[in-house]
């Protein structure tokens, strides 16, 4: 696993992936940055106060909670916007693993926007879950980095298993080996952790479960 992982994080770097690497970086940065304009501006329309020490006050405290904030929304944000280019991501992969093996199929265009748009959501709902328990010493690092481990183990596995098999044998997979894609998604949530890198962990995440994908259920021969 450790050396799938090393593979994984190296060939993102490379120049085949660069091209998709800026998009993904650039459009989930700009989107952030909207997200916050958005906020911002909201909340100097909506509390406008007389004395200037106090709307200072409040502007500082709304740019530190956004700080934070978004931190916790990288991740669902950037899994958002890399699932427009994640096929192509996980296309280059199985030709540098196995160029003489079987190649996947690209997920239909309307799957893979319900997949990325679902993922994102319920990473969304758990990230805020985990920014509830931020006054809680220690328990929101664990419940961030086990509940981010599980959703990215198993919604990679998902997207790097559809291009070769039919969602019930994917989910069927997925239900066997639950442990084994909660222990692949711990990289994934350790990148999540560290700001910067974890605008990367989409693009590493299907570099990666592409090829744990062909170590728990080798691709068939016909596709």
């Amino acid at each position: 696993m450790i050396d799938a992982a090393l593979a994984a994080f190296r060939q993102i770097f490379t120049p085949p992936f660069r091209a998709v690497l800026l998009k993904s970086v650039g459009l989930t940065l700009a989107l952030l940055v909207l997200v916050w304009i958005a906020v911002e501006s909201g909340v100097s329309k909506l509390v406008v106060l007389q004395n200037w020490w106090l709307d200072t006050a409040v502007s500082v405290l709304t740019g530190v909670g956004l700080f934070i904030g978004l931190a916790f929304l990288v991740a669902p944000i950037s899994a958002l916007v890399a699932g427009f280019f994640l096929d192509d991501v996980a296309e280059r992969v199985e030709r540098e693993v196995d160029p003489a093996g079987p190649q996947g199929r690209p997920v239909p265009a309307g799957r893979a926007v319900i997949l990325a748009t679902r993922f994102a959501l319920v990473s969304a709902l758990v990230n805020v879950a985990a920014l509830l328990l931020l006054l809680v010493p220690g328990v929101n690092i664990v419940a961030f980095f086990a509940a981010n481990a599980y959703l990215t183990g198993r919604e990679y596995f998902e997207l790097a298993a559809l291009r070769y098999r039919p969602i019930e044998e994917v989910r069927e997979l997925r239900r066997r080996h639950a442990l084994r894609l909660f222990v692949y998604g711990m990289p994934m949530a350790a990148m999540l952790l560290v700001p910067i890198l974890n605008l990367f962990t989409p693009l590493f995440g299907t570099a990666f479960m592409v090829r744990m994908h062909r170590r728990i259920a080798p691709p068939p021969a016909a596709t």
